[in-house]
This record gives structure tokens, C-alpha cells and sequence, in this order.
């Protein structure tokens, strides 16, 4: 059973029960900057497709390719570009993200973007539904498959736009370095001012000079159940 939600300009079929997106892919996809040569945006692990669909409204221009291992899920992300009239924006590819290469050109897109699962699959409760288990365990893909994978499709000094969790900050920037990306702007994200960080976002370049760009952290609420007025600014009326 699927329901119709509406975020921002946009509509989005999910599963009621099942994989949904959460506030993530609204942070995600409002950090992410683009050029204007920018040409071609993909998404690895696309869902049902709520971050490139908001990538393709932000950024007129460039076609987006929305990436996803699971059949279901590419069958609805084609349903939610369909229904936003985005057809002549964005491809729908049922695709392991680890076996981009030759599927795609090499060096030829300008920015990769991706909400990765991020709980290794021995730690943490596994979901028992396989697509939420997919989404956020590290099942099908690991961080490192991500960034090599970026890096076969990206151009240089093409940008790789993620949300992760900050138990894995210092594993991250390892490897990204690794992998010859250079973190360039990082912003935590906090659910009020007395939390912790509970996410972050991050832009890595490809074969990047090593320079960062820490910006100010984002809360998310002022009070219990009541957004700020930036994060509401990006998430709109959502209720998520």
C-alpha cells in the first residue's frame, strides 16, 4: 500500500510500510551546491527518488540519474518522476552502485550524491523489513564501495554530497583521503542547541586540494516538536 505525501513543490508515492525517507534527503538535497556547467547528477542509492526529484527542481539544467539496487523501489522511483512531470530531468536505473563501472562513462559527472546506510550490519537492531534493512544497514554497499564508485563517475574536481552519521566522522575523512577525495565543507547537524550532533553533512572533491569549510551547525528544533525557523525554511510543512 502506498501513500501520496506532499514535500514542498513536489509529490511522492511511498510505502506505507516499508522504506520512507525521513528529514535527511530535505537536508541533503538543500546542501548540495551546484554550477552552472553543471551537466549530470546522480544519486546512489535513490529510493524512491525524493532527492534527485528535489535536485531536479532546484537545478533546472543538469539531467539527474537516480541509482538503486532494489527493483521495487526503482519501479517507484519511475512512478514519482512520472508524476512530477521530471521525465525529460531524470533516469531511473535499477543498478548496483558497485558496478557503475562501464555502465556509466568514466570521469563524466559533476556531482554524486548519496544518503548511504551507515550501521554495519553487526551492530545495531537489523530491521526485519528487507528495504529499510537494505537502506540503512551496510548489506548491499559500504561506504568505501560508495566512494570508489564516485570516483569512477566523477570528473575531476567533481563534488560527492553525503549525510552521515558522526560515530563515523573520523572514518570517513580516512577514507575519502584514501580515495583521493578532499572534504571541502562540512555542516553538523544537531537537534537542538544542547544535543549532540546527530548527522553531518559533507562535500568532497575529487582530487580536491586539502582546504575545509566548517559551517554553522544546524538545530533542528527550538523546542520539543517545534522546527527552527532555518530548518524550517528547508523542509517546509513536512511532517515527517
Amino acid at each position: 500500500m502506498l501513500t501520496l505525501d506532499f514535500i514542498k513543490d513536489i509529490k511522492i508515492y511511498q510505502r506505507k510500510s516499508g522504506y520512507r525517507f525521513s528529514v535527511d534527503a530535505l537536508l541533503l538535497s538543500d546542501f548540495v551546491r551546484a554550477g552552472i556547467n553543471t551537466k549530470l547528477v546522480a544519486d546512489f542509492g535513490a529510493g524512491s527518488g525524493i532527492i534527485g526529484i528535489l535536485l531536479a527542481k532546484k537545478f533546472t539544467k543538469p539531467r539527474v540519474h537516480l541509482v538503486d539496487i532494489q527493483e521495487d523501489l526503482s519501479a517507484l522511483a519511475k512512478k514519482n518522476v512520472e508524476m512530477n512531470s521530471l521525465n525529460d530531468n531524470i533516469t531511473v536505473h535499477t543498478l548496483d552502485v558497485r558496478k557503475v563501472n562501464g555502465y556509466f562513462s568514466q570521469n563524466s559527472f559533476d556531482i554524486v550524491v548519496s544518503n548511504p546506510p551507515f550501521r554495519r550490519p553487526v551492530t545495531g537492531m537489523t530491521c526485519p523489513d528487507t528495504e529499510k534493512a537494505i537502506a540503512r544497514h551496510e548489506i548491499k554497499v559500504t561506504f568505501n564501495d560508495l566512494v570508489d564508485s564516485a570516483f569512477y563517475m566523477l570528473k575531476g574536481k567533481g563534488k560527492f554530497v553525503f549525510i552521515y552519521h558522526p560515530a563515523r566522522f573520523v572514518e570517513t575523512i580516512e577514507t575519502l583521503r584514501n580515495n583521493k577525495f578532499e572534504p571541502k565543507r562540512i555542516r553538523f547537524i544537531h537537534s537542538n542547541t544542547e544535543t549532540e550532533a546527530k548527522m553531518f553533512l559533507m562535500e568532497a572533491v575529487k582530487e580536491g586540494k586539502p582546504e575545509i569549510i566548517i559551517e554553522p551547525p544546524l538545530f533542528l528544533y527550538e523546542k520539543q516538536g517545534v522546527y527552527t525557523s532555518e530548518a524550517l525554511s528547508i523542509i517546509g510543512k513536512t511532517i515527517l
